[in-house]
C-alpha cells in the first residue's frame, strides 16, 4: 500500500512540475511549429527535442550577450541545430529544464536579470550566470563520471 502511495505522490508532483513549466513548453511549442517541415523532433526522457535547419540558422545569430547558442530550452522543450547536438547538449539542457521546473515562467526574467547581475559585476551575462553555472557544472558531472572515461 505504502509503494503505491509514492507513485502517486511521486506522478502528482510530475505532474504538478509539468503544470508549472507549461506556459514556457508552450512557448517552446509554439516556436517549434516554424521549425520548418524538415523539422525532426523526439520525445526523449519527457522532454521533446526538435532540431531543425531553421533553428540552426536561429540559434546562429547574435544573441543574449553577443553570441550564438547550441540548443535553447523553453520548459519542456529543446529546440536545438541538429541531433548531435542535442545529443551533446542534453545533460547541460536538462538542467534547464529542472530549473523551469522550479522557477515556471519566472526563469526567463528571472535567466535576463541573472544575466545583468554578472555584467554589472564585471562578468559576462552567460557564462557568469548563476542558471548557466548549474548547468554547466551538471555537464561536468555526466561527463566526468567513470563510466563516460572509460569510452574516452
Amino acid at each position: 500500500m505504502t509503494f503505491h502511495f509514492r507513485r502517486l505522490v511521486a506522478a502528482i508532483g510530475r505532474a504538478c512540475a509539468y503544470f508549472w513549466a507549461g506556459p514556457a513548453t508552450l512557448l517552446g511549442v509554439l516556436l517549434s511549429a516554424f521549425a520548418g517541415r524538415s523539422a525532426r523532433r523526439r520525445w526523449q526522457d519527457g522532454v521533446l527535442e526538435v532540431s531543425s535547419p531553421r533553428i540552426a540558422r536561429w540559434l546562429a545569430l547574435p544573441w543574449y550577450g553577443g553570441g550564438s547558442f547550441a540548443a535553447i530550452t523553453l520548459g519542456h522543450v529543446v529546440l536545438g541545430r541538429c541531433e548531435k547536438t542535442l545529443s551533446r547538449c542534453r545533460a547541460h539542457e536538462r538542467v534547464h529544464v529542472r530549473q523551469y521546473e522550479l522557477w515556471g515562467i519566472f526563469l526567463l526574467p528571472a535567466y535576463l536579470i541573472a544575466g545583468g547581475i554578472a555584467r554589472v559585476r564585471g562578468g559576462d551575462a552567460y557564462l557568469d550566470n548563476m542558471f548557466e553555472i548549474q548547468a554547466r557544472a551538471a555537464e561536468f558531472i555526466v561527463h566526468d563520471t567513470p563510466s563516460t572515461q572509460a569510452e574516452t
